[in-house]
């Protein structure tokens, strides 16, 4: 379980071919020696839930299968790439944002992207079977960034993004095109199916 508030922005150090899928080596830059990774431990990747299979310092590495390649943006990352990272929560710790559980639904197209003032606009769009998951004001994860959605359309979203979130997260670099990992709010998901929607 994840709060959606990235800590750090990592990088791919180097993205391995595997028989069924890839390891991805990642660097956390000023991870504490305190509080090293342990293996098992669970790690969000641009808000995708994955498990350290083997760490040194601030290198780890996770591995992702086939459906997680094709279900995330986590295929096209290559050597270099910067990528948001969160640790899973601990009994005690804050909740800022909002459950995240790093269990991707889709990704979405970046459409539209404007400054306003010293904030970003930026609007999505995505499969028109998930934005019944959505509600102006509600929250959504975008590369593991936990959001308030402005406007919710049929096939599309908007946020605004504040000063602190394009500064520190791979939300600041996005330019039109580009992709997104998406998770919706998992508690309109099990309303939906209570509710015989699916």
């Amino acid at each position: 379980m994840f709060t959606g508030l990235v800590e750090v922005l990592g990088r791919m150090d180097r993205v391995v071919e595997e028989d069924n899928g890839r390891r991805f080596v990642i660097r956390w830059p000023g991870l504490s020696p305190e509080a090293p990774m342990t293996l098992g431990e669970s790690v969000a990747v641009n808000g995708c839930c994955l498990t350290v299979v083997q760490h040194d310092g601030e290198v780890f590495e996770v591995q992702a299968g086939p459906e997680t390649l094709v279900r995330t943006n986590l295929g096209s990352r290559r050597n270099g790439d910067p990528v948001n990272l969160e640790r899973s929560l601990r009994v005690g710790d804050r909740l800022g944002g909002h459950f995240v559980q790093g269990h991707i639904d889709t990704t979405a197209e970046l459409v539209e992207r404007r400054p306003e003032g010293e904030w970003d606009f930026l609007r999505f769009r995505l499969s028109p079977k998930w934005t019944p998951l959505m509600v102006e004001k509600g929250s959504i994860a975008v590369d593991g960034v936990s959001l308030t959605l402005v406007t919710v359309g049929d096939d599309d979203f908007s946020v605004m993004l504040i000063p602190h979130t394009l500064a520190v997260t791979t939300l600041g670099t996005l330019s039109p095109g580009d992709r997104v990992n998406i998770e919706t709010d998992m508690l309109a998901k099990h309303v939906k199916k209570l509710l015989g929607k699916e």
